[in-house]
């Protein structure tokens, strides 16, 4: 009643846990057997035998008053003699003492007569191989005429069909026929790891019918040596994947240090780069300008002809395209007239009235002009760019 109230409280949740658990150990089982059944394939068989790789299992048989001896190894089944019944108060293994000790610490199974069990084949869908153990006691009491509490049952997976559903068998045989078997036993009874069905050549079936409670649990020597290597094998495991990774750690701070570098000479490079650029396109833009705007000799000499003798010039200056005469003149009212015309400079204009100079008797005038800038020519352009990408 516990147990069921406990199930009804379990939240979907938990139900969705505990069935992806029982699905995945099944399988997990399986596939651990299956690797190391491949592994130890690659082992010769005296060397499977020595470190009880081979898989094999020490067959007890009920033989009218006696007991039948075999081990069921890859092989095959192998005879190993037949033995005199054994009393009920005798030593508790008494094969300790009759047989060699790799074959009396072999796991003991108790192979029942084949008319002992009763046989169901039947298909189930592909969604019943997870829990085959499970589907199966559902269908004791309909494909059998025993109930359910008095029989010992197992299951196996005989094949599955293109359609994906399994061929399944049902073996059960009845609790009174098994507690008889192993009553036969006497003190062997408690050494069986399990109970099979003899499938006609002396081998069994592969079930497994003993209760789990009953089955004994033998200790392997070795787990406790297996273990403590496995525990070393994952920290040194461990401690190269440690070690890789600092090295790869390492590695990286060394090629972030050379990246930083190399950017930092590549942005000197092209620091430089643009100085030079700058460099290449100030001199054009000075060329350019120069070439495009009369010398200041042209300009002195332009107005040295185009001026009369009585006139002098105080001041002359040439302020970027504007230039500027200061000066006395007798004839200072045509100067504007005789620099016109000139292909040096356009626009001349005096600036102001004329002033009388008393000291010399000339007027003093100031007069203004803009010079004439020619368009740049492309070829400064070119060699910017040209400086520009190299």
């Amino acid at each position: 009643m516990a147990a069921a109230e406990d199930t009804a409280v379990r939240t979907p949740r938990q139900q969705a846990l505990g069935r992806l658990g029982g699905s995945l150990r099944p399988r997990a089982s399986a596939s651990w057997r299956w690797w190391t059944q491949a592994l130890a394939a690659w082992l010769p068989l005296r060397l499977r035998e020595l470190f009880g790789l081979a898989r094999e299992r020490l067959l007890l048989q009920v033989a009218g008053d006696g007991l039948r001896l075999s081990i069921d190894g890859g092989t095959g089944v192998r005879s190993l003699g037949e033995l005199p019944a054994l009393p009920a108060d005798g030593m508790d293994d008494p094969l300790a003492s009759l047989l060699a000790q790799r074959v009396a610490k072999l796991p003991r199974w108790l192979l029942l007569p084949a008319g002992s069990a009763l046989r169901r084949a039947m298909p189930l869908p592909a969604a019943a191989a997870d829990r085959l153990h499970e589907v199966l006691g559902f269908e004791i009491e309909r494909q059998t005429p025993f109930p359910a509490a008095d029989v010992e049952y197992d299951a196996r997976l005989l094949g599955r069909r293109a359609d994906g559903q399994l061929d399944a068998e049902l073996v059960v045989v009845p609790r009174h026929v098994l507690e008889a078997q192993l009553s036969a036993l006497g003190p062997l009874a408690g050494t069986l790891t399990g109970v099979d069905v003899d499938a006609g050549g002396g081998d069994g079936l592969g079930v497994n019918l003993l209760p789990g409670a009953r089955r004994h649990r033998r200790v392997d020597p070795w787990m406790g040596w297996n273990l403590a290597l496995g525990l070393v094998a994952v920290v040194a495991i461990a401690a190269g994947l440690w070690q890789v990774l600092d090295n790869r750690r390492a590695a990286a701070d060394v090629f972030e240090a050379e990246v930083e570098q190399a950017a930092t000479r590549a942005r000197g490079a092209s620091a430089q780069r643009q100085a030079l650029v700058d460099l290449v396109e100030g001199m054009a833009f000075l060329e350019t300008t120069r070439a495009a705007r009369p010398t200041t000799v042209e300009v002195m000499d332009e107005l040295a002809r185009r001026l009369p003798d009585s006139t002098y010039l105080e001041k002359l200056s040439i302020e970027d395209t504007r230039i500027l005469l200061i000066g006395l003149s007798n004839e200072a009212p045509s100067l504007v007239q005789r620099l016109e015309g000139s292909p040096l400079w356009r626009s001349p204009a005096l600036a102001g009235a004329l002033q009388p100079d008393p000291r010399s008797g000339r007027d003093r005038f100031t007069l203004t002009a803009e010079l004439v800038v020619a368009q740049a020519s492309a070829a400064p352009d070119r060699e910017a760019a040209d400086a520009r990408n190299p």
